[in-house]
Parts: C-alpha cells; structure tokens; sequence
C-alpha cells in the first residue's frame, strides 16, 4: 500500500501562492492516477486537480482553473500543487489521493489518501 504525506500549507494573504508537496512512500506511485482534495469547514470534500500516470493528462476543478497547476516528478515518488492568486475561498484542508485505472474527480473512487495539510487565505 501507498502511504501519502502532503506538506506545504500555511498560512498567505489573498493574491499570494503557496506550493503543496505529497510524498508517497511504501511503493512506487508511477502506476496510479493521483489528485488533488481540499474539505472547508462545514463542507464536503471536493475535488480540485488530478493528473495521470504519466503526468500527460491533468484536470482542474473550474474554481481553480488557471490559477493552480498539478503536477508530478514520478522518479521522486511526489506530486505537487502549485497555487497561485489565492482566495480565502481557497481556504480548506487539502488532500492528496490515489487511485489506479484512471483519473476521477469523485473522491470515493480513490483507495490511498494523505492525512491533508492547511491552506488559509486571509483578506
């Protein structure tokens, strides 16, 4: 099984950047789909990106589009998110997760998850 450690949240102000990191470990994650979850207070879970195997194929929430990128280095067994232009609607718990056959946005459909780390975005 895949253990996933996500880094990276803190706190910014609105227009700022941050770039969350998540480290897998126990095996290679070059197989599987990955993406990116974030959970706000009182809300449900979302998706926010995901990208494929290869890092070939990636797909964003239309909240975030064009403002955060996915990406990943499969030879360092980590994936990234880089934000940019934050606002404090961004701010939530973000989850970094995996799944194998392909990639998905409903989080149910993900095996392996990451304990998160926080993003606030203050106005």
């Amino acid at each position: 099984q895949v253990q996933l450690v996500e880094s990276g949240g803190g706190l910014v102000q609105a227009g700022g950047s941050l770039r969350l990191s998540c480290a897998a470990s126990g095996r290679s994650f070059r197989n599987d789909n990955m993406a990116w979850f974030r959970q706000a207070p009182g809300k449900e879970r979302e998706f926010v990106a995901a990208i494929s195997w290869s890092g070939d194929s990636t797909k964003y929430a239309d909240s975030v589009k064009g403002r955060f990128t996915i990406s990943r280095d499969n030879a360092k067994n980590t994936m990234y998110l880089q934000m940019d232009s934050l606002k404090p609607e961004d701010t939530a718990i973000y989850y970094c997760a995996g799944r194998g056959p392909s990639m998905a946005v409903l989080p149910t459909l993900y095996v392996y998850w990451g304990q998160g780390t926080q993003v606030t975005v203050s106005s």
